[in-house]
């Protein structure tokens, strides 16, 4: 297939493949004309990094999945580079969920401090969802 229908088929752009391909993710065949070809595991290799992106993954952090397809593995995550990053990956979400939920702690705290200090006290909350009527 040619890089338009690629694109088409991974939801993505073909200037986007060519990026891709600049960075050695993405390997092109070329016709005897001079067109990119590509095939289906170009197809999965464009699936798997674009999942991985979806998950927060950064481009670089998906070259170990991708290395794992073009080994001929049936999933970029069967190799012990991608198990890697993931456990990295994991580890980067459990400490921003930390720091989400100590900040959250702390506007909760601000709150609590700013709704006493008004006049007459806090507004009355409604039982249902939290509008006030």
């Amino acid at each position: 297939m040619r890089i338009g229908e690629l694109a088409e088929r991974a939801g993505t752009t073909t200037r986007t493949l060519r990026y891709y391909e600049s960075r050695g993710l993405l390997t092109a065949r070329r016709t005897d004309n001079g067109y990119r070809t590509y095939d289906e595991d170009d197809l999965r290799l464009l699936r798997q990094i674009r999942t991985l992106q979806d998950f927060g993954f950064d481009l670089e952090e998906t070259r170990p999945f991708v290395d794992c397809l073009r080994a001929g593995h049936p999933a970029g995550d069967a190799c012990p580079a991608s198990l890697a990053v993931y456990r990295r990956k994991l580890s980067e979400l459990d400490g921003l969920i930390e720091q989400l939920t100590e900040v959250r702690a702390q506007v909760g705290a601000q709150l609590l401090r700013a709704e006493a200090e008004l006049p007459g006290g806090p507004e009355p909350r409604c039982e249902l969802g939290g509008a006030t009527e």
